[in-house]
């Protein structure tokens, strides 16, 4: 018998695909909205390094998905491109003198050729890549709306700044080493740098970001993320005088209620305010300490497990509500960059303040009492309670707070809030985590900022038929040193006449866009990736949008899905598209570890690829495997043991269609296996449950091999089946049947709600609970019947002898559990 020819099988299929173009997606009027689906993979960045087994499995979920949906007569988008914008293309060139363009298109080729082999149902018709300026001009276009509605705009801010690659990094890009701060790509010294920066105003959305969390099916976990790092809440910005100088501190706090609490004050080392204040006698140390702060990421900042630590500034601040002047410390576990870079210090309420005022010896005063800590006293006669040994975060009477005293924690929070209103000392507040977006880049490789400077901060938008403003040709990719980009030094390309009609000579905006800038709105060009007049047409994103089902990695659980989303919304708001939200329901598929159990790294030697997967045991095995593995969204290491075991399965299918095949009634059992196994495919590929939807379908070919011949009506609803799994495999068993059309749309196979359940059942028989036997009853037999057979049995009649039944009870189809005393 020949072994599987997976090899020829699945050339002659993709090249049978591409050349039909068999998943092209076409806008039909006739089909309705509620039968056309989105189906969308997160685009790959083209590394050099190619694809690894981890991209597959997400893309193999949806194209089964997809695949499923042609087959149940769904219009479906399902397209790829490549986020090809990026730093390590850039760094190549910086090393080689390669253009980035170069080595991202050689990338992206090796990309597109190993996603083909694997048989993915993509509309390749609409390929986009974010580096085409064709690309771009959409990407600058959605800048100037931006900047036109204010929500682009220029600041001077500390950001992390690495020598050695010459840019500016984010957060997210900064790891805490024992040597400082470093970049995590690379592991360069980084540090913190005022740099005029661009900034998309996110923060103007936050409360729509958060709310509209609440429309969508998306993992909770990701939810809770996206929550947290817009990290909303309600409070007061209370003011403070500065002891001696005309200056004020604002400080926001969530519990105004222990404003007679506050017995110190801290800033953050950066704050504008420290140099003004600090007193001479204080000077070394806090500069010293500020130095020492400025190596530091946030995260290191404000880790939670870091003892806290600071330096007195020598200046004091009135705290408004008793006139006491209290000294204003500096601490780096306060960040610039969230609330007002300023904090009342509570000790007697707060975790980190009592350990900072322990650590100190700073005064700690109780303003919140429990109600069973009062017990019969007064709560102006708190001071009778102990010392306090520990810090108290929770709501209760408000104790040593002047006329405030007595009042419940919610009560308190808002009367203390009205006074400050009315003595102009504060406001009602609220805050969030979220900063603004630092939108800048100072690299080569990314969309240029279609803004020039026609005088100092007089940005003017180059003119949208001017658009794309493309990317000069440079000497060296390397940054200028100065911080900015390597786009400086293009004199004639830096220096244009300004747009306005002035006469004025300008300068282009030298800084590049971020790599999230392409990816923020890409899922809109597949709607229409050849449009040169717009973005996309509105009838196409009327037809399609918005996407109904986004996989991904959870590690763009952040950024990438809040920064569209907010792209999203802007979009929205000036009429561009039909809804608030782009990404209606989201799964994140779980990582695909090493043998070994560990992240896959080349390091660790650990990395499986692809390619010789494809070589040794064909797309089909390992598509099957991926998703055999376990539950789309868990990790699982991978098992080449495992992948032998689908391999072989699949070999045993291939081998099944060489016997012969007649067309006459199939024995009854199997008519139902086949019924049973319809039903179950179909669910769990609806649900994405595509490891137990394998299992059933091999559950079935173990019974259709011990079978002499095979029978049609038995196979030919099985390879429909087989075909979203193993397309290649399908299509050829398909063909073998005489079929001279795709298996890829023929309507998948129904079945009958009747031959789903079993003949017969086994019913378990309990005594008190207990089992004592077991029975062999026709489905859906009454349960007097049930019971009747249950009390004839041998083994129950030991058991209830000289006892009294007092109760039967009869689950049809399942047990009978009679209670006997």
């Amino acid at each position: 018998m020949k072994k599987y020819p997976f090899g020829q099988i699945e050339q002659k299929w993709q090249q049978y695909w591409e050349e039909n173009k068999t998943f092209r997606a076409v806008e039909d009027p006739t089909v309705p909205p509620e039968k056309r689906r989105y189906v969308l993979d997160m685009f790959p960045y083209p590394s050099a390094a190619g694809l690894h087994v981890g991209h597959p499995e997400g893309y193999t979920a949806t194209d089964i998905y997809s695949r499923y949906l042609r087959m149940n007569g769904y219009a479906v988008l399902h397209p790829m491109g490549f986020d090809s914008f990026g730093l390590p293309a850039e760094n190549y060139a910086i090393q080689t003198g390669t253009h980035p363009r170069a080595k991202t298109e050689e990338n992206i080729e090796l990309f597109r050729k190993q996603i083909k082999s694997l048989g993915f149902s993509y509309d390749w018709d609409r390929e986009i890549s974010t580096h085409e300026p064709e690309y771009y001009k959409w990407t600058q276009w959605i800048f100037l709306k931006l900047f036109e509605r204010g929500l682009a705009y220029v600041a001077e801010i500390p950001v992390w700044y690495c020598e050695a690659m010459g840019t500016v990094l984010a957060n997210e890009e900064i790891v805490t080493t024992p040597d400082g701060p470093r970049s995590e790509r690379g592991n360069h010294p980084v540090e913190r740098k005022p740099l005029r920066q661009w900034m998309l105003k996110i923060t103007e959305y936050a409360d729509r970001l958060l709310e509209d969390l609440e429309k969508l099916d998306w993992p909770e976990s990701i939810k809770a993320m996206q929550r947290n790092w817009i990290g909303r809440s309600e409070g007061a910005n209370i003011l403070f005088k500065v002891v001696g100088h005309d200056e004020h501190m604002e400080v926001f706090t969530t519990r105004p209620d222990t404003l007679f609490g506050a017995t110190y004050m801290v800033l953050a080392p950066e704050h504008p305010l420290v140099n003004k204040i600090t007193t001479a006698d204080r000077r070394d140390s806090v500069e010293q300490y500020v130095e020492q702060a400025r190596l530091k990421s946030d995260l290191e900042r404000t880790d939670l497990a870091k003892d806290k630590n600071g330096v007195f500034t020598g200046a004091y601040a009135v705290n408004p509500v008793n006139d006491e002047e209290i000294p204003i410390w500096i601490s780096d576990y306060i960040l610039m960059s969230y609330g007002t870079g300023a904090i009342m210090a509570v000790p007697g309420h707060d975790e980190r303040d009592f350990e900072f005022a322990e650590l100190y010896s700073l005064k700690i005063v109780r303003v919140v009492a429990r109600p069973e800590e009062l017990g019969d006293l007064n709560p102006s006669e708190a001071d009778k309670l102990p010392p306090m040994t520990e810090a108290f975060t929770g709501e209760g009477i408000g104790v040593n707070s002047g006329e405030f005293t007595g009042l419940p924690t919610p009560e308190f929070k808002e009367r203390v809030t009205e006074w400050l209103e009315q003595k102009n000392l504060g406001r009602r507040a609220v805050n969030y985590k979220l900063r603004d977006w630092i939108f800048s880049r100072q690299r080569y490789w990314g969309e240029p900022v279609p803004l020039i400077e026609c005088s100092h901060d007089d940005f003017v938008p180059v003119p949208y038929e001017e658009l794309p403003v493309e990317l000069p040709n440079v000497e060296s990719y390397k940054p200028a040193g100065t911080g900015e980009s390597p786009l400086v030094k293009v004199e004639e390309w830096v220096n244009v006449d300004c747009p306005d009609g002035s006469g004025r000579v300008g300068r282009r905006e030298t800084n590049t866009m971020p790599q999230w800038a392409g990816s923020c709105w890409y899922y809109l060009r597949y709607l229409d990736p050849h449009n040169d007049h717009e973005l996309a047409s509105r009838e196409k994103i009327d037809y399609w949008m918005p996407v109904d089902l986004y996989v991904g990695g959870a590690e763009h659980a952040v950024l990438h899905l809040l920064y569209a989303r907010f792209w999203h919304k802007v979009l929205y708001d000036i009429g561009v598209v039909n809804t608030d939200e782009p990404f209606m329901r989201l799964v994140n598929q779980g990582m695909i570890l090493g043998e070994d159990g560990q992240k896959m790294s080349k390091s660790m030697g650990n990395v499986i690829n692809p390619d010789e997967i494809v070589r040794e045991f064909g797309a089909d095995s390992m598509r099957v495997y991926e998703m055999f593995m376990g539950p789309l969204r868990v990790e699982k290491p991978w098992s080449t043991d495992g992948l032998r075991g689908v391999h072989r399965f699949l070999d045993r299918v291939w081998r099944l269609n060489e016997r012969e095949i007649v067309d006459a009634e199939p024995p009854a059992d199997l008519t139902r296996l086949l019924h049973k196994t319809i039903k179950k495919v179909t669910e769990d590929t609806a649900d994405l449950e595509f490891n137990t939807a394998i299992a059933q379908m091999m559950t079935f070919t173990n019974e259709l091999f011990k079978q002499e011949k095979l029978h049609l009506r038995l196979w030919e609803p099985f390879v429909r089946l087989l075909s979203p799994y193993a397309p290649h495999l399908a299509e050829e068993l398909w063909e073998r049947l005489g079929n001279s059309s795709t298996v890829s749309l023929v309507p998948w196979p129904s079945y009958e709600e009747e031959l789903t359940k079993d003949e017969i059942v086994e019913v378990v028989v309990q005594v008190n609970g207990k089992t004592r036997g077991k029975l062999q009853m026709p489905a859906g037999s009454p349960e007097q019947e049930l019971i009747d057979r249950a009390m004839g049995l041998e083994r129950v009649q030991h058991h209830i002898d000289g006892k009294t039944v007092v109760k039967t009870i009869a689950v049809p189809d399942k047990l009978v559990n009679i209670v006997a005393k």
